[in-house]
């Protein structure tokens, strides 16, 4: 069940290649959000 929708929004998310930074970014995409990631 989809709590809420981010459809048409855009998240940058720093630090989005491990841990919890990445599990944010999943669940923006799940929600429907383009996710812009920044990692070392």
């Amino acid at each position: 069940m989809r709590q809420f929708s981010l459809q048409n929004e855009i998240a940058l998310i720093t630090g989005g290649g491990t841990g919890i930074g990445l599990g944010i970014a999943q669940s923006l995409i799940q929600a429907g959000a383009r996710v812009v990631l920044s990692s070392r």
